[in-house]
This record gives C-alpha cells, sequence and structure tokens, in this order.
C-alpha cells in the first residue's frame, strides 16, 4: 500500500553526517531514602514515570497526574517526579504539504496551555482564514481545517523534517516553547517513533470492484466522523519502525509505566506495535498499570468503541484489560483500573492474572482524574 500525499524530497531519517540536536527522558535515580509521598511500609516514591498516551484522552489524563505530582496527592509518587509521554504518530499524515501530528500536538498544546478546551483539539482563540483560502481555490480536502495560528506549528515542523531532523528532534524543539517553561527537565514529550506510519481504516463502499475502500484515518474520523462501521484496521508502515531515540530507555528506567484512557487500538495499540516496544514493557523492571477508556458498553469520548469492533475485541473494560494481558501471561498489565460501574468484572480480570480495582473513572476535573492517577498507582504498589 502507497501513502497518499507522499512529498518529494522530504527526508525521514538524518542524512549521513548530519548533526542532529536531541533530547531524551532524563532519567532520576531511584532514591533509597523514603520521599514525602512514598507508601506507609516505606517503599520508595517512584521517580521516573512513563506514559503512552494518545491524544485528548491521554492529555488530560497527563494533566491531572501532573497535578497531582505537583500538589503531592498522589502516594508513592515523588514530588520531583520525571515524565516522559510516548506519544502515537499512527494519527500522523500530510495535507497541504505540511506534516501534521495530531496526538503529539494535542499532548503539546494541553500541558503548554494552548489547547482549545471546547473542541478538546487545535489551538485556542484560532482563526480559519487559511482554512476559508484553500476552500474558495477548490483545494482539497475542504473537510480537513488548519487554523491560522496551529499552522505555525506545522510549517515550523515540515521545515526540520525537510531539513534533515528526525521527527524526535522537531518534537523536542517545538517543546522547548509549549513545555520547557512550566515543566523544565521534569516533563519529557517522544514520538513513538521518527519513522513514517499510518493507521488507515476499510470501510464499505458499493461503487468500487472490492466492495469496500481504505480511507486515512483523518478521513475516517474528521469527514466520516466515526460513523461509518470500520471492517479492517491496517497500519501502513508499523511493523517495519523502530522505537524512536529515548522511547526503550524511558521504558527500562522508569519505575511505573501508566496506559492511560486512550484509544487501546489506534493509541495505546499503536505504540504497542512498533517493533520492540511491546517487548520493552514485558520487559521493565518498572510495574505497568492502566485504565480503561471503556464505562459501562462504549467509549467515553472518541472511537474506541468502532475500533474494537473492527479487531473483534469485547468492547467492555473486560474486554480492553483482557485484549492488553497481564504480564505474567504474555500481557503488558501487571494492574488494570475499571470504573466502578463496572464492578461486576473485577473477578473475571483478576483470574487472568490481573490486579483490579474499581473506581470512578470520569476525569470531570484535575482533582478527580489526579485520584484516578493515585489509585492506579496504588493499585501496583506493595502494600
Amino acid at each position: 500500500m502507497s501513502y497518499p500525499n507522499s512529498q518529494p524530497g522530504i527526508c525521514y531519517t538524518r542524512p549521513p553526517g548530519t548533526n542532529v540536536p536531541t533530547r531524551t527522558a532524563q532519567l532520576s535515580p531511584v532514591s533509597t531514602t523514603p520521599d514525602v509521598t512514598s507508601g506507609p511500609t516505606g517503599t520508595p516514591a517512584a521517580r521516573n514515570l512513563t506514559v503512552l498516551s494518545g491524544g485528548m484522552g491521554g492529555a488530560r489524563f497527563l494533566q491531572g497526574l501532573l497535578h497531582g505530582i505537583r500538589a503531592g496527592s498522589i502516594p508513592g509518587v515523588a514530588r520531583d517526579a520525571q515524565v516522559t509521554v510516548i506519544a502515537n504518530t499512527c494519527d500522523d499524515w500530510w495535507v497541504h504539504g505540511l506534516k501534521v501530528c495530531p496526538d503529539l500536538d494535542t499532548v503539546m498544546y494541553t500541558l503548554g496551555d494552548g489547547i482549545d478546551l471546547e473542541r478538546g483539539w487545535g489551538r485556542r482563540e484560532e482563526t480559519w482564514s487559511a482554512k476559508t483560502e484553500l476552500e474558495r481555490y477548490g483545494v482539497e480536502p475542504t473537510w480537513f481545517g488548519l487554523g491560522d495560528r496551529d499552522i505555525a506549528t506545522h510549517l515550523v515542523r515540515t521545515q526540520m523534517l525537510e531539513a534533515g531532523y528526525p521527527l524526535s528532534a522537531v518534537t523536542t524543539a517545538l517543546c522547548e516553547r509549549w513545555l520547557r517553561p512550566a515543566y523544565g527537565d521534569t516533563l519529557t514529550l517522544l514520538p513513538m517513533t521518527d519513522d513514517r506510519v499510518e493507521t488507515h481504516v476499510a470501510v464499505a463502499d458499493p461503487d468500487t470492484p472490492s466492495g469496500r475502500r481504505v480511507v486515512h484515518f483523518q478521513e475516517y474520523w474528521v469527514r466520516l466522523r466515526a460513523q461509518v462501521p470500520a471492517e479492517t484496521v491496517v497500519f501502513v508502515g508499523l511493523d517495519q519502525s523502530t522505537p524512536a531515540p529515548g522511547v526503550l530507555d524511558a521504558i527500562a528506567g522508569a519505575d511505573l509505566v501508566i496506559l492511560p484512557p486512550s484509544n487501546p487500538v489506534v493509541s495505546v495499540g499503536t505504540i504497542l506495535g512498533v517493533p520492540g516496544l511491546r517487548d520493552a514493557v514485558r520487559a521493565t523492571r518498572a510495574r505497568v498499570v492502566g485504565l480503561s477508556p471503556i464505562v459501562g458498553t462504549s467509549h467515553v469520548r472518541g472511537m474506541a468503541e468502532q475500533m474494537l469492533n473492527a479487531i473483534g475485541v469485547e468492547v467492555s473494560a473486560a474486554g480492553v484489560g483482557l485484549n492488553y494481558g497481564a504480564r505474567g501471561n504474555g500481557g503488558v498489565l501487571d494492574g488494570w483500573l475499571v470504573d466502578e460501574r463496572d464492578a461486576d468484572q473485577v473477578a473475571r480480570l483478576e483470574a487472568a492474572g490481573i490486579a483490579v480495582a474499581a473506581v470512578p473513572l470520569m476525569m470531570t476535573d484535575h482533582d478527580a482524574t489526579a485520584a484516578m492517577a493515585a489509585a492506579a498507582v496504588a493499585l501496583v504498589t506493595p502494600a
């Protein structure tokens, strides 16, 4: 399968001899003395946390997690903990000659206080003059809009990629504006890979000889609004990709790895799909805990239900947890949080070797989300 919107002349890997600055996760040494947020038994506080994040759901969880860390309200996590975010890049695509990375940008804008809070994506106080002008020229796709302020990010990213910088180095440069002023070296945002990877979705189309057509994930989500059943999900280039610099180190050196309530198929699932990354999560010395994106019989927001149906996974908190699997049985989880409304699924998950707790999982504000993070840490912290 070929990529749509290919850009001639763009270099996706570092040219030979090019000196490209990169920044990887700065891992703190594990303290041997109890922190004020240590557990009651004196278990050393976690100082290195790694989060595998998609866009909106992951970004909101990270807001609460960072809020809780700063407030000292997450027992078992040090107030000076280093947080590394490994973000999904399978949603990325080229449009109007620009490289757009929706999940990286949503995390960056959200944590950098630039996100449009009502939409949950894009820049605050956005205007759409460029989109309107492109529509008047008849330039497709008219269903996907880039805001006037947001375009600046994509221009910088594209220019740096064309100059030979890998996506990880570009992300570091963008975060100098968005994350470093507020978080310094305590927060690092990494793409899961520097390689070009894309999610495509097959949908029914009676006008084609095969009876189906394949669209980019952005077309499925933005133009079709995920209202058409997804027959198959295809991850182009994923099985040939390699982890970006710093990714494997962030997992191996973590005290805690968190799978937030992001889409388990096209966000966390694609991160784990980068060759070597799932094995790194299985092998890490860290405890690995996840939070269900499914409450009751559906997702809270997004399209997890459609994607789970497409890969044949039960749409339930238990279904997602069992799909991730217990580390003791070849999966990736030590612990799994489900919403209190799904307490009847706890025994089924525990029987599969996963530690489980049922707690409120609605991210209504930063304190509520910090409480979710605290419950996740408590679940996998020795009593």
